[in-house]
């Protein structure tokens, strides 16, 4: 064999290895691609996976052994808002609704169970900030809830700095800085007071919270409702004008948003009611008002029942198939009747 030939071969060999690698190179791709795809799923279901309740009794008794101190009024309440805060960041998959990468990226009823609990976190920390820690309207406010309130506000999809989950964990660190001093029988400048017109105060705010969820949720059907926005006061006006007839319906893309948005805030109301029960257990009891509040804890507990269907149903209302949002909608209704009515309660002498 002359030395033309084996360079010819070697040509030969070396241009068909670049053709099968050409050729293999988009197939071992395609194949990563599938396999990556195929984890990305199995680990959005795991994430989408909703936590379960926990005891705030027992939450507040081990919060307090690791600070050395002990259960003291304003403990479970605080206790209760740390646990659920912390949860939003160390379930699994960590916090969602700021991901920008799959699969976070693809997931949407784990972001609006967030938001859900997310905003009832702010309304109660707000609440601890400007009426259970303060004695009076003109008393000064604690130092940590006064930076736990804007830390816990800020904007949850901020994924670059700073992050929405360090803003968050600061929030948290405030508000475990507010509950070791509560706790501290040497401190006296740190408080939690468990009066009626406190207690009110923050009900009036979940009221608003859950009439509103309400109204979302029972329009996934379309209703036509009259305009009441100026009812009750003859010389009444608002700034620009509103047909006396609205049609409101929830977008079919948002349905299942606003349902688990609704779940996430029944969660997180569920544990920080369950506090309440304990912290104004006297308050409640002087009032003959304890039994409605286990009503309210009652009717948020059946909120949190298995959903078996695989997605949110949409039926009409006395269609064939089921509205979840319907369903929904009851429990988060009658919780707000019952939350009227304990306010009316507590409001009496």
């Amino acid at each position: 064999m002359d030395f033309q030939s084996i360079k010819e071969r070697l040509a030969q060999w070396r241009d068909n290895s670049l053709d099968a690698s050409e050729g293999l190179l988009p197939r071992t791709l395609v194949i990563l691609l599938a396999v990556y795809l195929l984890i990305a799923v199995f680990v959005g279901i795991y994430w989408s996976l909703m936590p379960g309740n926990f005891s705030v009794k027992d939450n507040a008794v081990v919060m307090a052994d690791a600070q050395g101190q002990q259960v003291v009024i304003g403990s479970t309440t605080t206790s209760a808002l740390i646990r659920v805060t912390s949860t939003l960041l160390d379930k699994p998959g960590g916090f969602l609704s700021n991901d920008i990468l799959p699969p976070g990226l693809w997931l949407d009823n784990m972001p609006s169970w967030e938001y859900g609990v997310l905003i009832q976190s702010r309304d109660l920390t707000r609440a601890l900030r400007e009426s259970f820690s303060r004695s009076q309207s003109q008393s000064k406010e604690d130092i940590d809830l006064a930076k736990a309130e804007p830390s816990l506000n800020f904007s949850r999809d901020s994924w670059a700095v700073p992050a929405s989950e360090s803003e968050y964990r600061s929030a948290i660190e405030y508000l475990n800085n507010y509950l070791g001093r509560l706790e501290d029988q040497g401190n006296t400048r740190s408080q939690f007071y468990a009066r009626s017109d406190n207690l009110r105060y923050w009900l009036k705010i979940v009221e608003s919270r859950l009439g509103s969820l309400s109204q979302r949720l029972s329009a996934s059907v379309g209703q036509r409702r009259l305009n009441t926005d100026l009812a009750g006061d003859a010389v009444a006006r608002q700034s620009t004008y509103a047909p006396g007839e609205l049609e409101v319906k929830t977008p079919w893309t948002e349905i299942d948003d606003v349902f688990y948005e609704s779940r996430g805030a029944a969660w997180a109301l569920l544990h920080f009611l369950k506090a309440i029960e304990v912290d104004f257990a006297e308050v409640l009891e002087n009032k003959n008002a304890l039994v409605s509040l286990q009503q309210i804890i009652r009717e948020l507990e059946a909120t949190q029942e298995t959903v078996y269907s695989p997605m949110i149903l949409n039926g009409s209302g006395f269609g064939v198939l089921a509205n979840h949002s319907l369903v929904m909608a009851s429990y988060i209704s009658r919780a707000n009747a019952a939350i009227i009515d304990l306010r009316d309660l507590l409001s009496q002498g």
